[in-house]
């Protein structure tokens, strides 16, 4: 059974920085596409960032220039480093990565940013 476990969340301040880590276990296969997700209270699940194994990424258009996705492939994890935070980025965040034809999801991480 393929597990994700992140950390990292937290509270801070606009303008500050949180690193969240998304660490699988339990699968014998490489951990495919993978990224984090959103969900802010009263709105729908959005993607914050994804990263193919080979390194490629994509970016909400609402964090570009601001969060930068990255892997480590050796140790089934993925990272996500948010700069320059603003209120609007207080959600649950959650990691996903697609092993073989299925998406497994962690179980979320608050990330809170204070005015």
């Amino acid at each position: 059974q393929v597990q994700l476990v992140e950390s990292g969340g937290g509270l801070v301040q606009a303008g500050g920085s949180l690193r969240l880590s998304c660490v699988a276990s339990g699968s014998r296969f490489s951990i495919n596409v993978a990224g984090w997700y959103r969900q802010a209270p009263g709105k729908q699940r959005e993607l914050v960032a994804g990263i193919t194994p080979g390194g490629t990424t994509n970016y909400a258009d609402s964090v570009k220039g601001r969060f930068t996705i990255s892997r480590d492939n050796a140790k089934n994890t993925v990272y996500l480093q948010m700069n320059s935070l603003k209120p609007e980025d207080t959600a649950v965040y959650y990691c996903f990565g697609d092993v073989g034809v299925r998406t497994y999801w962690g179980q979320g991480t608050q990330v809170t940013i204070s005015s």
